[in-house]
């Protein structure tokens, strides 16, 4: 066990304090992962990475920012190629997506990335110098939520496997009650073990009407366990009270609410990567391996629709990918000459970036704001397979 010591005490004091000496998992799940200090996000953006403990899509090819940055074009060119175009990204890890994208849009549409304005939200203190590190000498700028005037963007959130590790509430279904999961102290120091008790929230109870989902009906039996991602939820609201005009592209690993409460994944989506590997128990390790869960991208869509916000589409990565132009990518390789060591290498990376049992599973959801009725009108190249 790799745990982090210090921060299992700060989560034990944290226990300690609380009137009923139980916390949520949704509030552990944050501690581990965005303690200021020592959550495992904060402290090393080498987790990211070939050598840490799991790798993201642009860590395979330049080709991944490379199509975006073609699907961000037309969506400036439909938004009437306005002359500031504010791309904030959200969660960027190390910024190779920002680097891509930004390179790609000076080589290929220099009118385009003239009118870009690339802002980059992030919390981890590790992220944000590996960020500046990476992208010093390309015109990128780091705000927090609080320094972006309500209404004032036009252009695109982007996100690329941030969902996913918003904390997340546990509830389980007990003798037809739907109750939590929390995290207390066990009988020996500083070992972390887990209560189950009355619902933290009625927002939870709310979720499900959003869903359309009886998780105490008979399809689902007795002690059902899963997810409920109130911050993904939170993160929406925010993001549709800053966004004046223009789309939200949210790409992750998840399901629509009926495949991902489906009465057979009877313990939920939570897995947690330390070393390349997986496994699900979120009690080892503390601090220093990934947690995540899959997103319910109904709920998504479902909630923007409610606030205001247009479901423009839904696809995989794979099709999406393709859409923009891979394939055609993927077939030039054969007759671009070089090494065929580097050839082969490169292929297999495409080939990762849409593998309909990997990466090109995930789901991109597009939703969008403000748009005249001619604007939504135009379909969008990235959504054209789907």
């Amino acid at each position: 066990m790799d745990n982090n010591l210090e921060l299992v005490r700060i989560i034990g004091d944290r226990i300690e304090s609380s009137p009923r000496r139980q916390i949520t998992f949704a509030e552990y799940m944050d501690l581990a992962l965005y303690h200021p200090q020592h959550g495992y996000y904060a402290s090393n953006a080498e987790r990211i990475s070939e050598s840490g403990d799991f790798l993201t899509s642009p860590h395979l090819a330049d080709d991944f920012g490379e199509m975006l940055a073609t699907q961000l074009e037309q969506i400036w060119q439909i938004l009437g190629e306005p002359q500031l175009f504010s791309i904030v990204e959200m969660g960027a890890g190390r910024g190779l997506l920002a680097a891509q994208i930004l390179a790609y849009a000076q080589r290929e549409y220099p009118d385009f990335c003239r009118s870009i304005d690339y802002i980059i939200i992030e919390t981890a203190p590790a992220m944000i110098l590996a960020q500046q590190a990476r992208l010093k000498d390309l015109p990128v700028r780091w705000c927090d939520w609080a320094e972006i005037p309500d209404r004032s963007i036009n252009g695109c959130f982007l996100s690329n496997e941030l969902i996913d590790a918003f904390p997340v509430h546990q509830v389980v279904k007990i003798e037809d009650k739907l109750q939590e999961v929390y995290v207390t102290l066990g009988d020996r120091d500083l070992v972390l073990t887990e209560k189950i008790d009355e619902l933290s929230t009625d927002k939870l109870e709310r979720y499900w009407q959003l869903n359309q989902i009886d998780l105490l009906g008979d399809r689902y039996p007795d002690k059902y366990r899963t997810e409920v991602n109130l911050a993904a939820l939170a993160w929406l609201d925010l993001v549709f009270k800053k966004l004046q005009r223009g789309y939200i592209i949210s790409i992750d690993y998840g399901y629509t609410a009926d495949r991902y409460y489906n009465p057979m994944r009877s313990q939920g989506t939570l897995q947690c990567y330390y070393q390349h590997a997986h496994h699900n128990d979120p009690y080892l390790n503390i601090g220093n391996q990934d947690l995540t869960a899959h997103v319910d991208f109904t709920a998504l869509q479902n909630y923007g629709e409610l606030l205001g916000l247009h479901t423009v589409g839904f696809t995989q990565q794979g099709m999406f990918l393709m859409a923009l132009g891979l394939g055609e990518r993927i077939a030039a390789i054969s007759s671009s000459g070089g090494d065929i060591q580097s050839l082969l290498q490169r292929r297999q990376n495409l080939h990762q970036l849409i593998d309909p049992m990997g990466l090109g599973k995930f789901g991109v959801s597009i939703q969008s704001q403000g748009l005249t009725p001619e604007e939504r009108d135009k379909s969008l190249t990235g959504l054209s397979l789907g």
